[in-house]
């Protein structure tokens, strides 16, 4: 498993934050909310459900927040609204 690292508004994998392998980014909105603006993995990454565990990076950083999620990411937004776990948390 890769690891992930939390930079600013961004969790990402690779060897430094400009140039990651996998990312996923969100901006804060306000004092309770979260956007989810952006997921990318590379070609070497895909088919290995690092997009899930990003997602799952950010829901656990906005759950320690009491924050919410908007999904705004295409990505995210499909992950997000087809399964129970994250009902409590996306908006």
């Amino acid at each position: 498993m890769e690891t992930i690292k939390k930079d600013n508004n961004k969790f990402y994998i690779g060897e430094n934050v400009e140039n990651p392998l996998a990312e996923i980014t969100f901006v804060p909105t306000g004092a309770d909310k979260i956007i989810i603006d952006h997921t990318y993995v590379s070609d070497s990454l895909r088919g290995q459900k690092i997009g899930l565990q990003l997602v799952d990076k950010v829901v656990e950083y906005a759950r320690s927040e009491n924050k919410k999620i908007i999904a705004l990411c295409p990505y995210a937004k499909k992950v997000m609204t087809q399964s129970e776990q994250y009902k409590d948390i996306l908006i």
